[in-house]
């Protein structure tokens, strides 16, 4: 196939894509003929899959080589991102536990000290554990007396993750190991922990459908194949089945859920360890569309959080010996953060949202308020997590040119002072953000953040990135990313819009970006980029659309139904089939949120919108840069790989289809080497496509 990009003046050589071999294949969903020419493309491990993604990778690489700036955005990526990154502290009896990223390291290093002035020491380098620094630290969990950790590590991205037991007094590790972990926390009590696992798959372990969620409790210096089962349920093999403890490690909570038939809520039961029956004892039998999250344990009563007749949540307690609910917060205007209730010091910390911001109120374990957090500014606040006997806890502020910045709270005093400010080479009173609201099709007001350089010309002309999510009940707030930074610099203007889908106003704002709504969540996209070239902040020559994940299903739905509208798209590890996304690995999950194919009125839904489905010749299509990644197991990079080859296929038109497909990475960059890399090659794509034919050099300030 063979094509020329043309960008306002500028012309490159021509694309020819790599020939991808098309079979017969025809599904018939309910009466509908579907065919599916590339389904050889699901098979991770083939030799044709491979020779292909070669071909693509080095069709891709050969265009972006030509950018003659690429080089130059790399290099002002790593300045910007070079400087040291921690995270809050945690306390463990004498000790305080953090994470710290040097500048430029792949993995950010765990590091303990005594006190809060001892000296740091390093518990665990994750950067030492692979050449190419691909393996992360995805849990690190505390005995109670802080003796133990459990130790999980993932390999090049992939969501699988391996425990191990590390003795803290002298940093080496316990001889057992623990395999096929995914979905999981590691839940201590006594002298082992609750962990949940799925059966060795068969297969393809990036690709084969993850079924049978199982709960294990491990005694310390035993083997795994000794673990005790604690839970399982073979005749739901789609339900997750995750367990945690309470602080004092009494209270055993079993989490059911069951997203695989469409329900978004679970089902919540008990295990006392001062009962002599050990069993588990319902506080929700049965899975719901409701949720329940346990806070902490106040005695005998139980804290949690839920949605159950509160679309924006509510905090009751649960009398385990009663069995009786009763309301300690009650549900608001304004939302609950999504999980955001935090427990320290005798104290509840709730994070309301008031138009995708932060606010902060404290309350004690009666549900009385007694006092509010004074944040620095409009962003975002997180964190407030500790021990009962706390006397201060740490929590993070951000915006989006607010860097991470993390405070200690004094709970007597009801002081924050900063403990933690980065230093960034560049400066936010260059910069500044405001919030506005726009009209969606169906007269919606939607929010939208928007961030560019102070004395912006509104002559549409600006560079401009509209980024979008809008699923599965998360919200986008306020918040720093340095990658922005160098596109901002040369003018750009960034835009995130708070979609409908998310949780920026509750659970009624999650259901109207749902299942058969879920064009809803396309409308509140478009019109924000309407919204933006009516403004004059930009215009469709020099706008762009970015998503990933869930997010990349929604630039991938609205190329197809507007691709008048930018011209750049960057879908990102997207969910691109709409018909076989629940037939790989956890993506039965996502059902409850995008209903399914096997449902008739959900697949006429689900095939109106689909990415792939919906590919259609005639069409003139932006610039497009599909990413993906070899080690994606959540989102299986299969979805990216058949979308580029039908839209390389179908599209006759001037602007170029790539994909992007990293190696040894999974749904985000496996270390920060590839993270950087990526986001130099989305900016270059985005300006070179835009017509900017060279970039102002930016000196570190």
């Amino acid at each position: 196939m063979l094509t020329s990009s043309i960008v306002q003046g500028q012309t490159n050589p021509p694309i020819t894509y790599p020939q991808a071999r098309k079979t017969d294949q025809v599904d018939t969903y309910h009466g509908t003929q579907v065919s599916d020419p590339y389904r050889w493309l699901e098979d991770d491990r083939s030799a044709e899959t491979a020779d292909w993604v070669k071909a693509e990778n080095k069709v891709t690489f050969d265009y972006l080589a030509q950018i003659p700036y690429r080089k130059q955005i790399q290099n002002r990526l790593e300045q910007i991102y070079d400087y040291p990154k921690y995270s809050a502290p945690n306390r463990k009896g004498e000790w305080f536990y953090f994470y710290k990223n040097d500048g430029l390291q792949n993995q950010a290093v765990l590091y303990r000290q005594k006190g809060l002035d001892g000296k740091p020491e390093v518990v665990i380098d994750p950067n030492k554990l692979s050449s190419d620094g691909t393996t992360r630290l995805g849990v690190f969990s505390l005995s109670k007396n802080g003796e133990y950790a459990v130790v999980g590590l993932s390999k090049g991205g992939s969501d699988w993750q391996e425990y191990q037991i590390m003795k803290l007094a002298t940093k080496e590790y316990l001889p057992e190991k623990i395999e096929w972990v995914k979905v999981s926390g590691a839940a201590w009590q006594g002298d082992g922990f609750y962990y949940s696992r799925y059966p060795k798959p068969e297969g393809s372990a990036l690709a084969a459908k993850n079924e049978n969620h199982q709960v294990f409790f491990h005694k310390l210096n035993t083997a795994q194949s000794a673990d005790r089962l604690v839970f399982e349920d073979a005749k739901n093999p789609q339900r997750f089945h995750t367990v945690g403890t309470t602080d004092d490690e009494r209270f055993v909570l079993l989490t059911v859920s069951d997203r695989g038939k469409g329900k978004d809520g679970n089902a919540l039961f008990f295990m006392d360890a001062q009962s002599p029956e050990k069993t588990f004892t319902p506080v929700v039998a049965e899975v719901s569309d409701f949720s329940y999250g346990v806070i902490d344990n106040d005695k005998d009563r139980l804290l949690i959080l839920t949605n159950e007749k509160a679309p924006n949540s509510k905090v009751q307690a649960f009398d385990t010996k009663s069995q009786k609910f009763a309301t300690l917060i009650a549900e608001r205007p304004e939302p609950i953060a999504e999980g955001s209730v935090s427990a320290a010091g005798g104290k509840l910390f709730v994070e309301y949202t008031k138009d995708v911001t932060s606010k902060i109120e404290v309350f004690d374990y009666a549900g009385k308020h007694e006092s509010d957090v004074a944040l620095p500014a409009v962003g975002s606040a997180g964190g407030f997590g500790g021990e009962k006997d706390d006397k201060f806890v740490f929590y993070t502020f951000t915006s989006f040119t607010f860097p991470p910045t993390i405070y200690r709270y004094d709970i007597a005093t009801r002081k924050s002072t900063v403990f933690r400010a980065p230093e960034v080479a560049f400066k936010p009173a260059d910069y500044e953000t405001k919030q506005v609201f726009y009209i969606s099709k169906d007269g919606t007001k939607v929010p939208m953040f928007l961030t560019y350089r102070k004395g912006l010309k509104l002559d549409g002309t600006n560079p401009t990135l509209l980024y979008g999510y809008g699923g599965f009940n998360v919200s986008l707030p306020p918040s720093f990313s340095p990658f922005r930074i160098p596109f901002l610099e040369q003018g750009g203007v960034y835009a995130q819009a708070n979609l409908r889908g998310g949780s920026e106003y509750g659970e009624k704002w999650h259901e109207q970006g749902m299942k058969l709504k879920k064009q809803n969540v396309f409308d509140d996209f478009i019109a924000a980029a309407e919204y933006l070239i009516a403004q004059k902040y930009t215009s469709s020559a020099k706008l762009a659309l970015q998503g990933g994940s869930n997010g990349g299903l929604l630039v991938g739905a609205v190329m197809n139904q507007r691709p008048d509208l930018f011209h750049v798209a960057i879908p990102q590890v997207g969910v691109m089939d709409m018909l076989r996304f629940h037939k790989f690995t956890i993506g039965w999950n996502w059902i409850a949120d995008y209903g399914s194919s096997d449902n008739a009125d959900e697949f006429k839904a689900l095939y109106a919108y689909s990415p792939l489905h919906n590919i259609k010749p005639n069409l003139n299509y932006p610039a497009t840069l599909i990413t993906t990644a070899d080690h994606d197991d959540r989102v299986v990079p299969a979805h990216s790989f058949k979308y580029a080859a039908t839209l390389q296929e179908a599209y006759k038109g001037a602007n170029p289809v790539l994909i992007r497909i990293d190696t040894n990475s999974g749904h985000g960059a496996s270390n920060t080497k590839k993270n950087i890399e990526t986001a130099a090659d989305i900016y270059s794509f985005i300006l070179w496509n835009m017509g900017v034919k060279s970039i102002k050099e930016i000196a570190s300030k």
